[in-house]
């Protein structure tokens, strides 16, 4: 599957009092009308519980630049990976990382058990772009598409 290059981005949640969040590239689009996202979180992972138990997640988008972001967030604990991050406090009360390509803020539509993952299905109560080239995924390593102009 490391053939198949993706996007990344960081999925956050505010679960039990604590922000949590993880660095994922099984985002996807479900519907535009109505808008519905995915992704898909480990039946194994320490967060499983809090993504799957809150009422909802927020999608940042990673942009070429934050490359070392992705990987702050993808190891050590809920603290490390928020430490001297700053984030804005979306009215769902999820966190939002400022520089981030694009984000939705969703709350959850449907979760769905497949295999050892759950998948997530949020409808997007909330989004916003800013302008940038998007951190690209492919055989394990980061990079961006070059995209042809018009």
């Amino acid at each position: 599957m490391s053939c198949f290059t993706t996007g990344v981005t960081i999925v956050t949640t505010h679960f039990e009092s604590q922000d949590w969040a993880m660095t994922c590239n099984s985002f996807n689009t479900v519907s535009m009308n109505p808008a519905l996202v995915l992704w898909s979180v480990a039946k194994v992972a320490l967060s499983n519980r809090a993504f799957t138990r809150a009422n909802g997640f927020l999608v940042n988008v990673l942009s070429l630049e934050q490359k070392n972001l992705a990987m702050k967030f993808s190891t050590g604990s809920q603290a490390d990976r928020f430490r001297d991050e700053p984030i804005e406090r979306m009215r769902s009360h999820r966190a939002k990382l400022p520089q981030s390509l694009a984000w939705f803020d969703c709350e959850i539509e449907q979760i769905v058990s497949a295999g050892d993952h759950d998948i997530l299905i949020g409808h997007v109560l909330d989004f916003g772009v800013t302008p940038g080239v998007g951190l690209a995924l492919s055989k394990r390593k980061f990079g961006y598409i070059e995209t042809a102009s018009a």
